[in-house]
């Protein structure tokens, strides 16, 4: 088995369905022999009879994983553990793939001295952004996972996201897994362990390959182009990045636990919110001071958890 499709899923059995159905119908990979890992975290819905219908379309394509440990490392790792490929391909279970994308990402590791490699990840709109959303920028679409590099194909400095990503199987064992306290889990928030484990890689000097056209869209609903949604994610991605690097490196005044450095940041930002003029700027700002929180209360359950304070599980 050369390539093996991993794909993760808890709770959205109607979109599996179509993302399943899409993946199916792709092109082979160059060497032809390939599988879908489906990997059901711990899901209360309709998710395995979704796997077994369609596996039943397409005999002998489809392998089936539960995996009871909630959260998406987890599920990843599971996968990486189930799949016979040489190469593995990791995608969300919503998107919508084009049919050339499994043969063009695989394909980029073909070069044997690239260690992984990242495709091309658009935005579906399901609807019109609304007025107050800046959508004209990289990482104000970060929430909904976009990741568009442009039409040129080449070395990779930055770690792919994990809708569209491949590595060799050797490279977990010699890195070991996705981090388990990064990661969504359940309606967590949390982010980062896709990106932490590329950052690994990078660090350790592995190649990343950036393969544009190995493209797939992911969905833009509704429920995602609200404000509380975008604020929630922000918050969580501040957690996420103290979790994964800790606080600034030679910060040096703490107050319970949180860095200085990080309240003067909220001050500044909060005021930045509280005084624009521009009603578009001020949600921006919000946003911004929402990340912040996330960062401060992550430091501040760190030290509770250190000091042992009874209750608290701020790594959970």
């Amino acid at each position: 088995m050369k390539v093996s499709v991993i794909l993760c899923t808890y709770n959205r059995a109607e979109m599996l369905a179509a993302a399943l159905e899409c993946i199916a119908r792709q092109s082979p990979p160059l060497s032809g022999d390939w599988e879908i890992v489906v990997v059901n975290n711990n899901s209360t819905d309709r998710t395995s009879a979704v796997v077994e219908e369609i596996g039943r379309r397409y005999p002998g394509r489809f392998s089936y994983v539960f995996e009871g440990e909630q959260g998406l490392s987890h599920a990843r790792n599971a996968g990486i553990r189930a799949a016979r490929g040489e190469i593995l391909v990791f995608v969300d279970d919503d998107v919508r793939v084009t049919p050339f994308w499994l043969a063009r990402l695989s394909a980029s590791l073909e070069d044997a001295s690239y260690a992984g490699a990242g495709g091309r990840i658009l935005p579906d709109w399901a609807c019109q952004p609304p007025t107050w959303l800046t959508t004209d920028g990289r990482y104000s679409l970060a929430p909904f996972a976009i990741f568009d590099l442009g039409d040129g194909a080449g070395a990779l400095n930055e770690p792919p996201m994990g809708a569209n990503m491949a590595y060799r199987k050797s490279i977990f064992d010699r890195y070991g897994g996705f981090r388990t306290d990064l990661g969504r889990c359940g309606s967590g928030m949390l982010s980062n362990e896709d990106t932490e484990f590329g950052r690994r890689l990078l660090k350790a000097g592995e190649r990343l390959r950036y393969e544009p056209e190995a493209v797939v869209y992911h969905p833009v609903t509704p429920e995602r182009l609200c404000k509380r949604y975008l604020l929630n994610w922000w918050y969580g991605k501040g957690r996420s990045e103290i979790r994964e690097h800790g606080p600034r490196l030679g910060a040096r005044y703490f107050i319970g636990g949180v860095p200085l450095y990080l309240i003067r940041h909220l001050a500044r930002w909060a005021a930045c919110w509280l005084f624009s003029p521009s009603a578009r700027r001020r949600f921006q700002y919000k946003l911004i001071v929402w990340g912040k929180l996330g960062e401060i209360a992550e430091c501040y359950g760190a030290a509770r958890l250190q000091a042992g304070a009874p209750g608290q599980e701020a790594l959970s």
